[in-house]
């Protein structure tokens, strides 16, 4: 937990309880970074949508994720808290076509289920750019929100020898599309449009503020 003298006085003075409702080491790791004091609950509920769009399904996912954690709190905790849900996917298109939301020839990227599924993601990643989308969910007794956030991210292109590598680093396997942008990945990221921490699985700006506004 961190040091409750770097919390964010106007969010926790406002808010006895911060739930993340993650097991992410990055998303505690970002939330501990903007001193915002929480404590991490997660309840294994099945993360399965209908969503069809890449923001559609972020956004569901966090929903499952912060509703199966509110349900596991008792009253009083209801009165006193504000559950915080997120899911982050890789969206990357898969034809020469520029504008992927027009060609709706796209692959979501979530993690990968073994080490030669994450090489054909990076594959896919290799020379290309790409869209992160993080969707976040936040509840209270009296509000639920549900956002998303998107950024932009161009990848170098890829050798098989740099992609079988960076998979025998074992970086990738928990992670959407296969890569961490913090890790031994970033030397193969060109940049990127928006959000570095919605990359990282948490767009830490928009919630913050989103925060506040819960509060106010």
């Amino acid at each position: 937990m961190i040091n409750p003298n770097k919390k964010d006085k106007g969010i926790n003075e406002k808010m006895k309880h911060i739930i993340l409702a993650s097991s992410s080491p990055r998303r505690k790791e970002l939330l501990e970074q903007i001193g915002i004091g929480f404590e991490v609950r997660t309840s294994g509920a099945e993360e399965v949508t209908q969503a069809t769009e890449s923001e559609d399904i972020a956004q569901e996912l966090s929903k499952i994720k912060a509703q199966a954690v509110w349900a596991t709190l008792t009253d009083e905790e209801k009165e006193m808290s504000v559950v915080l849900g997120a899911d982050t996917i890789v969206c990357v298109r898969t034809s020469e076509m520029k504008n992927a939301k027009e060609a709706r020839e796209f692959c979501i990227l979530g993690k990968p289920k073994d080490e030669e599924d994450a090489a054909r993601m990076l594959h896919l990643l290799s020379g290309n750019t790409h869209q992160v989308f993080t969707g976040v969910t936040l509840i209270a007794k009296e509000e639920t929100k549900t956002f998303y956030e998107c950024t932009d991210v161009h990848v170098a292109s890829l050798s098989d020898k740099e992609i079988a590598d960076y998979v025998a680093t074992k970086e990738s396997m928990d992670k959407a599309g296969a890569y961490g942008i913090q890790g031994i990945f970033a030397k193969h990221i060109i940049g990127i449009e928006g959000s570095y921490s919605n990359v990282m699985g948490l767009p830490v700006c928009s919630v913050y503020r989103e925060l506040k506004s819960f509060l106010e």
